[in-house]
């Protein structure tokens, strides 16, 4: 199969041409019109024609495509944290470490961005062949860490579902989401997020907790739900028929966490349950 000059990627090409502006690398196969010029000042030192170079390929500021011995933060298919360095009638350009900035279209933004801000982007080519950025980058990113159950990781937050919960890129690289039952506080997006691994999906994808494992967990609840019984002077109107969303809004777990640390509290005689809430157990 012919060898073909591919728009943001590395390649090793050959040196077909030398001229007083540069060189002109193609494929071995590639015909006369198919070449693209290294500008003289990214040329390496005593290059001689056939010599084979490794390059970045993309366009430059007239629509060509040119090589570059440059290495930008990222390349076709891949996912990288880019700043905004100019927002346009048009879109925003990113630095990715190119002469050329990186174009990012308002259809490809989640959110408007501005000049200064940190966008987690994957690159792509649109419908005229040109390398853009867009900010969608569930698909990109990889699933083949190696995590498992109960690991530590960090990440920050590039998307928010109602109905699924918060996605997250850990490591801005690996594929991972707060499940909606999980979620108990507002997030916004690119918010840091320190989560525990809950689960490792069939397909590599992580699902995370900000809880942590339950025997540590359920002390930390109880001990939050009895200092709330101190503030509330001895009385919470909350039991273990209480209605999920209401112990959610209002101690920010689930039901089956806030059954758990209420257990807890009963075992160790600190409270009791009746029909109407949980009341603090005096000495």
């Amino acid at each position: 199969m012919k060898q073909k000059i591919e728009l943001g990627n590395y390649q090793e090409l050959i040196v077909t041409k030398k001229t007083d502006f540069g060189i002109y690398l193609n494929t071995p196969e590639g015909r006369e019109s198919e070449k693209i010029l290294l500008p003289k000042a990214q040329v390496p030192p005593d290059t001689q024609l056939k010599d084979v170079i490794r390059v970045f390929v993309y366009k430059d500021s007239e629509d060509r495509p040119i090589a570059t011995t440059l290495e930008p933060s990222i390349t076709l298919g891949g996912v990288a944290r880019l700043y905004v360095n100019q927002v346009t009638s048009i879109g925003a350009f990113l630095d990715w470490g190119l002469p050329k900035d990186l174009f990012l279209p308002f259809k490809e933004q989640l959110y408007p961005v501005k000049e200064g801000d940190a966008v987690l982007v994957t690159l792509y080519l649109d419908k005229s062949e040109r390398l853009c950025a867009s900010m969608h980058v569930y698909d990109a990113l990889r699933n083949d860490s190696a995590y498992r159950k109960n690991d530590q990781v960090s990440g920050r937050v590039y998307e928010i579902s109602k109905n699924f919960g918060v996605f997250v890129a850990v490591d801005d690289i690996y594929s991972a989401l707060i499940p909606q039952k999980e979620v108990f506080e507002t997030y916004r997006i690119n918010q840091p997020v320190s989560a525990r691994i809950a689960r490792v999906m069939e397909d590599g994808r992580l699902t995370l907790s900000v809880k942590k494992q339950i025997p540590q967990q359920m002390n930390e609840d109880a001990a939050f739900i009895y200092n709330c019984l101190e503030e509330e002077n001895g009385f919470l109107p909350f039991h273990d028929k209480s209605d999920p969303e209401s112990i959610k809004n209002r101690f920010h777990m689930s039901k089956n966490a806030f059954k758990r640390a209420i257990g807890h509290l009963l075992k160790e005689g600190k409270i009791t349950i009746a029909g109407d809430g949980i009341r603090k157990q005096h000495p």
